[in-house]
């Protein structure tokens, strides 16, 4: 048992209160997703990056950095929670191996859980990203494309996360994906609104992570020259790659954007204040394709509600400075890796662990 995976063997509606403004799952602060990056050096091609993304058409939907509000994070699972089977998907009858927990495998899933973009567990997982986030203590299940009927949930992915722990650079391995295209984790990169809440209280405070974003996966960079499959590649803090199919000279998959330290954001609400500083310093991270560009976490087990912080969909878009691509610089993580898609997985040995966890 020297895998992660085997050491992991050994619309909203009221929730019990048992369930409520739990501390969103965080790693250690070793950990690359909670590295201060104001003074990190730049990328040499930052600028011909940014501006080819620029010139594609900046963040998907009409170039809006909006904010998609549908993933749940389960807080904190109780002991006793029932622990549900995962089997292959349904509809296409497949299950990412090795790359994601080795099958037979299962998570705990709460009553009260709920599918991204869902109100309970139910999803459409033929035509829905249908993610499934549940914490429980030191270990954070991250489930992708599920549905749970008759006791079992059926997946492409469930990958585990131990919070403990401060992962390699590699993640859960190199040309391993998770639960996101770019084998991040998700829970830990989404935008809390009770952790926004507790920061507006303490002058010139931040969230202290990165924050995920996406992007079409025709803006991201691709390079057959690399001798990726169909050209695709990523570089660090991802060990994996999406499909991005754009030109060699945009922004890869996985890449780290720092928002300059001369945004403006005096128009903006002490909230969305600390979400741009959090930018500043610790940047956003590209996780997956997609259209809409941030994912924060709803609201359904925070006490603080989006509404409360004057935080909505188009907070960054209607602002009279609204944030454009070209208000970020692109941070140097190391040279780009074609994706073959070969995962190696990381073993226990190559983890460090937090406070004498093993």
């Amino acid at each position: 048992m020297n895998r992660l995976n085997r050491m992991v063997f050994s619309a909203l509606i009221a929730l019990p209160a048992i369930a409520l403004a739990a501390p969103p799952p965080r790693f250690p602060p070793g950990a690359v997703w909670h590295q201060n990056i104001s003074a990190a050096p730049l990328h040499p091609n930052s600028t011909s990056m940014i501006s080819t993304l620029a010139g594609l058409g900046g963040w998907g939907n009409g170039n809006r950095f909006q904010i998609d509000f549908s993933l749940h994070t389960y807080p904190n699972a109780p002991a006793g929670t029932p622990m549900r089977t995962v089997v292959p998907h349904a509809v296409f009858d497949e299950y990412y191996s090795p790359d994601c927990e080795d099958l037979p495998t299962s998570m705990p899933v709460p009553a009260d859980a709920a599918f991204e973009g869902q109100n309970g567990l139910s999803c459409d997982n033929e035509n829905e990203d249908c993610h499934l986030l549940v914490r429980q203590g030191n270990l954070l299940y991250e489930l992708y494309s599920g549905n749970y009927t008759g006791g079992t949930l059926n997946a492409l992915c469930l990958s585990v996360w131990n919070l403990a722990a401060v992962y390699p650079p590699e993640g859960r391995g190199d040309h391993c994906t998770s639960a996101d295209a770019a084998g991040f984790p998700i829970a830990p990169l989404l935008v809390n609104a009770d952790e926004v809440a507790a920061a507006v209280n303490v002058t010139n405070s931040d969230l202290g992570h990165a924050i995920r974003f996406i992007l079409p996966n025709a803006r991201m960079a691709n390079d057959p020259s690399l001798g990726g499959v169909n050209g695709r590649l990523y570089v660090r803090p991802a060990s994996h790659a999406g499909a991005p199919s754009g030109p060699v000279g945009s922004v890869p998959y996985g890449v780290r954007m720092r928002l300059k330290s001369n945004f403006d954001m005096s128009g903006y609400s002490a909230a969305a204040q600390v979400i741009l500083r959090t930018m500043q310093r610790y940047g956003i991270v590209l996780a997956d394709g997609g259209n809409i560009a941030l994912t924060f976490e709803s609201d359904r087990y925070t006490t603080a509600s989006w509404e409360s912080l004057d935080i909505e969909s188009r907070t960054f878009v209607d602002a009279g400075n609204p944030v454009l691509v070209t208000d970020f610089d692109v941070i140097d993580t190391g040279a780009r890796i074609g994706e073959t898609y070969d995962c190696g997985r990381t073993t226990v040995s190559e983890v460090i662990f937090a406070d004498g966890f093993d």
